[in-house]
C-alpha cells in the first residue's frame, strides 16, 4: 500500500463517524485534502478539512472500535476496502478471531467461553435437536393426571417408558380442602355454610395423610425387592436411617409396614437381624402380650423366625399407626436450631398418667415393659403415647432369667428418667448418674409436686416400702380428671363430625338409588322403562334437583338446595313442588311423600330383576 493509491480518511454520515479506507478514485464526489506522507502541507487547515490517520503508526492508540462496520460510498460499486493492521502491543486481542465453526456440544458439561460467566441460561446446539429436548425442563406433576408419564419421553433417550408404579414425587395439595373465604360471623341460626355439612378441614386433612400413609408403597427397582413373609406381603421400610438399630435390642434391627393377606389389613413388622432361636418355649412369651389390649400399649399381634432375608431373622408384628413419630423424633429432633422453650406442665402430666396407666396394666398381667425409651415410646396422636415394643427382649432374652419384680422396679425408673429427660431438654445419654443437678432444673422450672413425683420414680425401691405402678396411678388421681375431660371433650367433637358424615352417607345411598332408576337404557325387555310411570317422574324430580336454570337460562348451581330436595325425600314429606318436562309440554304437582313411594317401588323392580337374573344364573 503507497500513499500514492490510497488514502485514510475519516467522514461524517449523520452525525456517526467510521473509520475507514477507500480509493480517491471513487465516483462519490468528496472533498479529499492529500497530505503526503514524506512532506508538509502548503496550504493552511480549515475547518473542512478531514482529518489524517496514517496506516502504519505504532506507539499511537486508535480511539475507534475495530468492529465498526466498515463504510461503503453510495453508488460505489466497485470501491474496495482494506483490512486495518494494527501494532500487536496497541491490541486487545491477539491474533485474528477463528472461524466459527458448529459443533456438538455436550450442554451437561459446556463452560462458559470468551471469559463470560455462565448466566443460568439453556444453551443449546440448533443443529443437534435431540441435545435440545433433552434440555428442556421436565413438566410440573400433576397428581390429578391419570398417566404420570407422558410427557417424559417425548423423545429424549434418558426417559425410558415405565410399566412399573412410580410413586408421586410430591404429596397431595392438602390446602385444596380449606375454604378459600374466611367464615360469615352474621347468619342466621337456621343458615349453614357449605362448609358445616361436612368434617372440618384439618380433620379431614389428617385422615387423609393417614390414609395416604397407609396405602403407601415402595417404588419398584430392578433387583430391589422385600421378599414377602408368610401371610404378609408389600413391605415397606418405615425406618429413615439406612443402618438398622443396635443399641436398644443389641442386635440389629428394622421396621416395616406390611399388608396381610388374610384380611387386608396393615401391620407392623419389627424385624431382629441375626436372631437364632435356640428354645422353641422363648417365642411362646408373645402369647401373653396378644392378651393385654391398652389404649395405651401397642397391641401384639404374633412373632416368627424367617429366613427370607437370606439369615436368620425374628419379626414381631404388631398394630400399625401411620405417621406416629417416637418421642426422641418429637422432642429431640436432629435438625432443630438454638433453644427450644420449655415443655408445658400439663403435656408432662399427660405423659405421666398414660404411663401409669399403661404400667398398671402390664404390671397386673404379671408381665414388666421393659422397653420404656425414647425411641420406642410413639406419639399416634396429639399428647397420645403408646409403648411399642413391649414384648421384644422377653423373647431375646429368654435364657437369661430375671425376676419380675425387678423388671418392673426398673420400669418405673426408666419413667422417671425419660420424664426428667424431656423436662430439662436433655438427651438421655447426657443425663449421668447424679441426677441432683437435673432435678434442681426441674424445681426451677415446673412445680414442686411435678419435682416430687419425679424423685419418688427415680429413688432406689430400698428406701421407698410401696414403689408400684397401683401406688403411683394413686398418686396421680387428680391429674387423671384432667386427662379424662380432655378425653371426653374430644370424644364429643369426633361425635358430632361422625353425625355430619352419617347424613352424608344417607343421601349417597338416596343418589345410588336414582341413579339407578334415572336414564336406564332397558330393562325387563322394555326400553322405555325409565320414561314411563313413576319413573318419568323421577326423572323430571332428578331435572328439578341438579339441572335447574335461572331465568336468564344459567345453570344453578345451588348445595343447600340439593341437599335440602334430598332431605326431604329421605324423610317423604307433604311439601308438593312443581316438575316440568324439558319441552314444557307436561308438569305435575306432586308430594315428596309420592316421590318416596315412587322411588321405593322402582327400586324394588329392579331389586327383584337382579335376584331373578342371580337364581336363573344358579339353575344352570
Amino acid at each position: 500500500m503507497t500513499d500514492k493509491t490510497k488514502h485514510h480518511r475519516v467522514t461524517g454520515d449523520g452525525g456517526s463517524f467510521r473509520h475507514h479506507s477507500a480509493d480517491i478514485t471513487s465516483a462519490r464526489k468528496i472533498p479529499v485534502r492529500e497530505i503526503p506522507l514524506g512532506g508538509s502541507a502548503k496550504k493552511s487547515l480549515n475547518v473542512d478539512s478531514p482529518s489524517f490517520t496514517p496506516a502504519q503508526l505504532g506507539g499511537k492508540k486508535s480511539n475507534f472500535s475495530t468492529n465498526a462496520t466498515p463504510f461503503t460510498p453510495r453508488g460505489a460499486a466497485t470501491s474496495t476496502t482494506t483490512t486495518l493492521q494494527q501494532d500487536t502491543g496497541t491490541t486487545l486481542y491477539k491474533g485474528p478471531f477463528p472461524d466459527f465453526t458448529p459443533q456438538n456440544y455436550d450442554l451437561n458439561t459446556a463452560s462458559a467461553t470468551n471469559g463470560s460467566s455462565d448466566n443460568g441460561s439453556l444453551g443449546y446446539d440448533p443443529f443437534t435437536m435431540s441435545s435440545v429436548t433433552q434440555a428442556l425442563p421436565s413438566a410440573q406433576y400433576n397428581p390429578y393426571a391419570e398417566e404420570h408419564n407422558a410427557l417424559t419421553g417425548a423423545g429424549s433417550p434418558f426417559y425410558g417408558a415405565q410399566s412399573t408404579y412410580t410413586a408421586p414425587s410430591q404429596p397431595l395439595q392438602y390446602h385444596l380442602y380449606y375454604p378459600i373465604s374466611t367464615g360469615r360471623e352474621n347468619l342466621q341460626p337456621y343458615q349453614r355454610q357449605v362448609h358445616d355439612l361436612f368434617l372440618p378441614d384439618s380433620l379431614r386433612e389428617d385422615l387423609q395423610k393417614k390414609s395416604e400413609a397407609a396405602r403407601q408403597v415402595l417404588a419398584s427397582q430392578p433387583g430391589v425387592q422385600l421378599p414377602s413373609l408368610q401371610q404378609y406381603h408389600t413391605l415397606v421400610p418405615l425406618d429413615t436411617k439406612i443402618r438398622g438399630t443396635t443399641s436398644f435390642f443389641g442386635l440389629p434391627s428394622w421396621v416395616f409396614k406390611a399388608t396381610s393377606r388374610k384380611h387386608g389389613n396393615i401391620f407392623c413388622l419389627r424385624r431382629i437381624e441375626g436372631f437364632r432361636l435356640t428354645d422353641g418355649e422363648a417365642i411362646k412369651a408373645v402369647n401373653s402380650w396378644k392378651k393385654i389390649i391398652h389404649p395405651n400399649i401397642v397391641t401384639t399381634i404374633e412373632a416368627f423366625t424367617t429366613r427370607d432375608f437370606n439369615d436368620s431373622s425374628l419379626v414381631f408384628v404388631h398394630s400399625y399407626h401411620p405417621l406416629s413419630k417416637t418421642l426422641a423424633e418429637h422432642h429431640f429432633p436432629t435438625n432443630r436450631y438454638g433453644r427450644v422453650a420449655p415443655l408445658s406442665e400439663k403435656v408432662l402430666w399427660s405423659y405421666l398418667v398414660q404411663f401409669s396407666s399403661a404400667l398398671r396394666a402390664i404390671h397386673k398381667a404379671k408381665l414388666a415393659a421393659r422397653s420404656i425409651d425414647l425411641s420406642k415410646v410413639i406419639l399416634t396422636d396429639k399428647n397420645r403415647i403408646r409403648l411399642s415394643a413391649c414384648s421384644v427382649l422377653d423373647v431375646l432374652q429368654f435364657e437369661t432369667p430375671h425376676r419380675v419384680e425387678e423388671l418392673q422396679q426398673d420400669d418405673l425408673f426408666q419413667l422417671g428418667k425419660l420424664i426428667l429427660s424431656i423436662a430439662t431438654n436433655t438427651p438421655p445419654r447426657n443425663l449421668n448418674n447424679d441426677l441432683r443437678v437435673p432435678l434442681e432444673q426441674v424445681g426451677r422450672t415446673y412445680s414442686l409436686e411435678l419435682k416430687e413425683r419425679i424423685t419418688w420414680l427415680l429413688s432406689p425401691p430400698q428406701t421407698i416400702p410401696a414403689k408400684t405402678a397401683e401406688h403411683l396411678v394413686y398418686d396421680l388421681a387428680p391429674h387423671f380428671d384432667d386427662t379424662l375431660v380432655a378425653a371426653f371433650n374430644e370424644q364429643d367433637e369426633v361425635t358430632t363430625h361422625l353425625g355430619r358424615e352419617l347424613e352424608n352417607g344417607r343421601l349417597v345411598r338416596l343418589m345410588a338409588k336414582l341413579g339407578t332408576i334415572n336414564e336406564r337404557p332397558e330393562f325387563d325387555n322394555d326400553p322405555n322403562w325409565s320414561e314411563t310411570n313413576e319413573r318419568y317422574t323421577l326423572k323430571l324430580f332428578r331435572d328439578y334437583v341438579f339441572h335447574s336454570v335461572d331465568a336468564q337460562g344459567n345453570p344453578v348451581v345451588d348445595l343447600g338446595h340439593m341437599i335440602s330436595c334430598l332431605n326431604k325425600l329421605d324423610a317423604g314429606t307433604e311439601e308438593k313442588i312443581y316438575l316440568t318436562s324439558r319441552d314444557n309440554q307436561s308438569a305435575f304437582i306432586v308430594s315428596y311423600k309420592e316421590l318416596k313411594k315412587q322411588l321405593l317401588t322402582a327400586f324394588g323392580e329392579l331389586l327383584k330383576g337382579s335376584t331373578k337374573q342371580q337364581a336363573n344364573r344358579l339353575a344352570y
